[in-house]
């Protein structure tokens, strides 16, 4: 299988889930510069499609970059902007360009960059809708990892991270075929 084969079932999924697409349209109202809902969003829709579970869309994680303005309060100005464009989702907005204080990293370039530290590589992935109606996919690790039923360590940060989040998610109840690779 091709990465464009990858890439266009990702799209597919999301676009035939209507509550994952009207979260993107109402993102998109706010059109913040580098932005992407990720993680989750994305990884945990696979691994429904993978293991036929219907999970259901528990948080939204939001992320843009922009340096210009890296407060905590901004995000949470844009989550009450969500939230009343869309009540009943469970958004969570997080400028990346802040993010790298948090987690002791060096300076991220750009939302993609700030993906690529986070501790699975499954949960490397966003999507964004564009004003021209089309989904963008932004990955940072081969879309085929995305579909081989693992949950897999990302060595750019910490084991023990990985190990903390694999105790305190419940994924392995949710998809129990799940196999955790470190």
């Amino acid at each position: 299988m091709t990465s464009e084969f990858y890439k266009e079932k990702i799209l597919s999924l999301i676009k035939s889930d209507s509550q994952r697409m009207d979260a993107l349209t109402s993102l998109r109202t706010l059109n913040l510069p580098d932005c992407y809902i990720a993680a989750g969003f994305v990884r945990n829709l696979i691994w429904d499609y993978l293991f036929s579970v219907k999970s259901s869309l528990n948080d939204i994680d939001v992320i843009y970059f922009c340096p210009r303005d890296i407060s905590e309060q901004r995000d949470k100005k844009l989550e009450e902007q969500l939230s009343e464009i869309e009540p009943s989702l469970p958004w969570s907005v997080k400028n990346q360009a802040r993010m790298h204080i948090k987690n002791g990293d060096r300076p991220y370039k750009n939302s993609l960059d700030a993906m690529s530290y986070w501790p699975e590589k499954q949960t490397c992935i966003g999507v964004r809708l564009n004003h021209n109606d089309e989904l963008i996919l932004a990955h940072c690790f081969s879309l085929s990892e995305q579909f081989n039923g693992k949950i897999t360590f990302n060595p750019k940060r910490n084991i023990q991270v990985f190990r903390n989040r694999i105790s305190r998610k419940t994924w392995l109840k949710t998809w129990p075929d799940l196999v955790i690779e470190d």
